[in-house]
């Protein structure tokens, strides 16, 4: 992945870097093999070290706690305004971009990422389009 010349990722906060636990930790982990420190900026910390490393477990599992917490509390908020009649979500068969459109970009020769900009939808939602 990095060609040995990265000696440093600074990152805002280390929840930014992942929400899921296992995965920041096997992210910090590689990086921290193969000789790159890392820092956060806001919590003022290295995670090179052993305590580092501890502290970025501890952040991890909280950054994940937080992100379930959001997820629920916005599920529980969609059901309320469901019941109300308020909230009635995406109309079946409609579309954030043009599927269609998707398909020729891809045929230009451009990547999902691509695609994904230009149509100013997620990569998740072109490979949807391009695989429906």
């Amino acid at each position: 992945m990095f060609a040995g010349t990265i000696k440093t990722i600074v990152v805002w906060k280390l929840d930014r870097l992942s929400r899921s636990l296992v995965d920041g930790l096997n992210t910090l982990a590689d990086w921290c093999n193969r000789g790159i420190r890392v820092v956060s900026i806001t919590q003022q910390l290295d995670f090179s070290g052993i305590v580092g490393k501890m502290l970025a477990a501890i952040f991890f599992a909280l950054g994940e706690m937080e992100q379930q917490t959001r997820r629920e509390r916005q599920a529980a908020g969609i059901a309320v305004a469901k019941q109300e009649g308020v909230y009635k979500g995406r109309k079946v068969g409609t579309y954030k971009a043009t599927p269609s459109r998707a398909v020729q970009l891809r045929k230009q020769g451009l990547t999902d990422s691509e695609i994904a900009s230009a149509l100013g939808v997620t990569r998740r939602t072109v490979q949807r389009y391009l695989n429906g």
